[in-house]
């Protein structure tokens, strides 16, 4: 049962409409995308990603890579066209962070990073949200949603709390940009679809 969806570098794979914009999730391109996404995850307040040091080709190769792993993939999400989140998932099991919690089948990670406020737009988030969390869910073999972000990222842990997510414990393991401390939080199908109506 799959697991993550995927598709051809750029291609469209999701869509959601609100009276204040679309949401869509495309495949990530690493070399189209690739002067963006350096621009985005060496700001300053991109810190968490782990990036910041990293030249334009190096962010390219790193996402090459991930595209060629079966366990994770790469997205761009855009807003009425704009892009606006990198946002990365991965089967949670074939992960490091398996090593901090109890992982199960069906366990989809994920890690965001939004890339700047949106004029005229006084919270984005009320519609990206529960856009991301319909996306992550798509797939029939996704049953529950786990994100680890730094302990110290307060907006980050604040964001998925305020659509739901259950903070679950503080953990310490090796990413893959050295060891982390982590707030686990955890959102299943059943309380997305309860809460936000997800399917």
């Amino acid at each position: 049962m799959s697991l993550l969806r995927t598709g051809a570098r750029g291609a469209e794979l999701f869509r959601m409409s609100a009276d204040q914009a679309t949401v869509t999730v495309h495949a990530l391109d690493p070399d189209a995308d690739a002067d963006l996404i350096h621009g985005w995850v060496t700001q300053p307040r991109a810190a968490f990603w782990g990036m910041g040091g990293l030249t334009r080709d190096e962010v390219r190769d790193a996402y090459a890579f991930v595209e060629t792993l079966p366990t994770h993939h790469a997205y761009l999400v855009r807003w009425d066209g704009t892009p606006v989140v990198l946002l990365q998932a991965y089967d949670a099991q074939d992960d490091p962070v398996a090593v901090a919690y109890d992982a199960r089948p069906g366990d989809v990670g994920f890690h965001f990073f939004l890339s700047a406020r949106i004029e005229g737009v006084s919270d984005v988030w009320e519609l990206l949200g529960p856009a991301l969390v319909s996306f992550l869910l798509s797939e029939p073999g996704a049953q529950r949603l786990i994100a680890e972000p730094d302990a110290r990222n307060r907006a980050a842990v604040a964001r998925v709390l305020a659509i739901g997510f259950q903070r679950g414990e503080r953990v310490r393991f090796d990413s893959a940009y050295g060891p982390k401390d982590a707030q686990l939080v955890f959102l299943t199908r059943e309380r997305a679809a309860a809460l936000l109506a997800v399917a």
